[in-house]
């Protein structure tokens, strides 16, 4: 076996070692640390790859051990931080870091994101058009939006959001926008810089700044924020290339 083949595989193993973390965190109600292991999964899931084409050992193993890992970090994290928030929801009152959901099935509904995440993985792995690019929302960016939703909520530094994320009906219908968006045949922009012409990475270097400026003015809710104008970001520049 040879170590430098095993690099990133070990690095795979990481992201998925911080998905461990995070879901003990998460079910110990502390979705800020949740929060943080699941980005630092994200960070190392990022590198995996990097590090499999820089040292040119990429295999089919190492293809499959990452959606295995992601099926952790950005799959079951976030179902088990909806399923936290449906519980909140069903007595506001009662406290978010002790939530009743004793006799509901509601809390259960938010596994709909990690489902909708298992599909959306299995689906990557034999779908060839994702090679360069995305068709529907990554899981780890989904991942980010849905963990930044409890620390939005236990925060309260925006009461009409916190709101809004208090209410049942709103946490189904961004559940089930979650798992919708995953899988949708959506083509979005990849993140990833290439090369360092900066007409060709333009739209990725103004997706970071614009980022950048709503993580600082808004803390977490610039999170859901920024997913959601990559989105947008993409559908515009879909319709300006067919142009």
């Amino acid at each position: 076996m040879k170590i430098k083949a095993q690099i990133p595989n070990i690095i795979t193993l990481l992201n998925l070692f911080c998905g461990c973390i995070a879901l003990v965190f998460a079910f110990r109600l502390n979705f800020e640390y949740a929060f943080y292991f699941v980005s630092l999964g994200i960070f190392l899931d990022f590198f995996d790859g990097f590090f499999a084409r820089l040292l040119k050992v990429q295999s089919a193993l190492g293809l499959q051990l990452d959606s295995l890992a992601d099926m952790v970090t950005s799959g079951v994290v976030p179902g088990t931080a909806m399923f936290f928030l449906l519980a909140h929801s069903q007595n506001p009152g009662y406290g978010f870091f002790q939530p009743d959901f004793t006799g509901s099935l509601l809390p259960f509904l938010g596994f709909i994101i990690t489902m909708g995440s298992c599909y959306r993985l299995a689906n990557f792995n034999v779908d060839t058009r994702q090679t360069s690019s995305f068709i529907g929302l990554p899981t780890p960016a989904n991942a980010l939006f849905i963990l930044s939703l409890p620390l939005i909520v236990a925060y309260n530094e925006y009461p009409v959001v916190t709101a809004a994320l208090s209410n049942q009906w709103v946490l189904l219908f961004i559940t089930a926008l979650s798992a919708y968006i995953l899988n949708a045949e959506i083509p979005l922009f990849a993140l990833k810089i290439k090369s360092f012409d900066l007409k060709s990475n333009l739209l990725q270097i103004v997706f970071i700044l614009i980022s950048l400026g709503l993580i600082i003015f808004f803390r977490f809710l610039g999170i859901p924020l920024l997913i959601i104008v990559y989105i947008l970001m993409s559908v515009i520049n879909n319709a300006t290339q067919k142009d």
